[in-house]
């Protein structure tokens, strides 16, 4: 069986039983536990589509029965909650699953408000993109013990949370993003994952922050095999080979970003990703509009009023309008901020004053978030010393 064919059925499958009145953790757990039986039986010859009654006909409708067989077994066998038999009732009849599909609600529940981001991004994860604990744990590099107190406490925390209540779809598309930006580690690539999953969010959801965000991932993710070199050094945008880049998921990002665009209710997302559809479009770093960049980020300033999206509209004003221009847009933000530094050194070497540059880009790798960052930072001082040595 299909892989992907049951990880795409995994949260409607969940809503399903959670609506029908299991808590959200025994849910869950009888949704694995039918996820394992379906790989086992479906993968004889038979389910594989040599009869007609076969699984295959309704692979949702099966797993529903099966998994809420599991959840009746577990529920009978707890003594403690024999009160809830009268809730789940008798076993529905075996047949086609019902049209209705939760799964928008299955990612407001996992998104709760009450969940910390990364227990939410755990969730949502394990919850409606159907990967295990040790495939989750993997990822994030942290013990598959650690993963899965953290998902237990996220499931006991919406376990009381009907699936019917409204939910925030800005939640959600963070918590995404979230999932998206940890990228690819261990034997999972979330950055894929995240658009996969929000592939599914938007053909549920008409929303054009929905559209913003899947068109900024794919424009984001476009670039990805030229952002590190060989060695794992950082490659800046300006110096990426871009022939090397992903025409197609361009393509398909800026039609949907011209979708969004069009329903006229501009958005964080749709606005980050006509900032990269600006840069993916330009031939060469030599091309790129930076004055129509720098309306973006105008935009979303007015949007988000963000010191992060400040700090990038000084980049974009320092080569729209000169070095100084940029320096000066910088004079409003703290010093603290994170990568404000390096940008100083990055106009200053602009400007030509190298000197300060290279001090500048040397503080800068001190204070950098991980080790690739320090390097390149590093990396750029020493060039400029070497430089005005000779």
């Amino acid at each position: 069986m299909d892989e992907a064919l049951l990880r795409s059925l995994t949260p409607s499958v969940l809503a399903v039983l959670v609506r029908r009145g299991a808590d959200f953790a025994a849910a869950e757990d009888a949704v694995q536990d039918a996820l394992v039986e379906a790989v086992r039986v479906w993968g004889t010859g038979a389910a594989r589509g040599s009869s007609h009654d076969g699984p295959v006909r309704d692979p949702k409708g099966w797993l529903v029965t099966v998994a809420w067989r599991r959840f009746l077994d577990a529920t009978r066998a707890d003594t403690a909650r024999r009160r809830r038999e009268d809730l789940v009732g008798q076993e529905p009849a075996p047949g086609p699953a019902a049209g209705v599909d939760d799964t928008l609600q299955l990612y407001f529940l996992c998104a709760h408000p009450s969940l910390t981001p990364s227990s939410a991004a755990a969730l949502t994860l394990r919850a409606v993109g159907g990967l295990t604990t040790r495939q989750i744990a993997g990822a994030y590099l942290v013990p598959e013990a650690t993963m899965a107190q953290r998902i237990s406490r996220a499931k006991r925390a919406v376990s009381r949370v009907r699936l019917d209540q409204p939910g925030d779809v800005a939640t959600v598309l963070r918590v995404l993003y979230l999932v998206f930006n940890e990228g690819y580690s261990g034997d999972v690539d979330l950055a894929a994952e995240a658009i996969r999953l929000t592939r599914q969010l938007a053909a549920v959801i008409e929303h054009p922050e929905v559209r913003g965000l899947l068109a900024l991932m794919l424009l984001h993710h476009a670039r990805r095999a030229t952002r590190t070199a060989a060695d794992g050094s950082l490659v800046p945008l300006a110096e990426q080979d871009r022939s090397r880049w992903d025409t197609a998921s361009i393509a398909e990002g800026i039609e949907i970003l011209q979708a969004a665009l069009a329903c006229d209710r501009l958005g964080e997302f749709q606005a980050q990703a006509a900032v990269a559809a600006l840069h993916a479009d330009a031939p060469t770093a030599e091309e790129t509009d930076w004055v129509q960049i720098v309306e973006w980020y105008d935009e979303l300033v007015r949007l988000t009023d963000n010191p992060v999206v400040r700090l990038n509209r000084a980049v974009a004003v320092g080569e729209a309008d000169g070095p100084r221009a940029g320096l000066a847009a910088l004079a409003a933000l703290h010093d603290s901020l994170p990568r404000h530094t390096a940008v100083v050194a990055y106009l200053h070497e602009r400007d030509g004053d190298l000197a300060t540059a290279a001090r500048l880009y040397a503080e800068a790798a001190g204070k950098a978030p991980n080790l690739a960052e320090r390097d390149h930072l590093t990396r750029q001082a020493a060039r400029l010393n070497v430089g005005r040595r000779h």
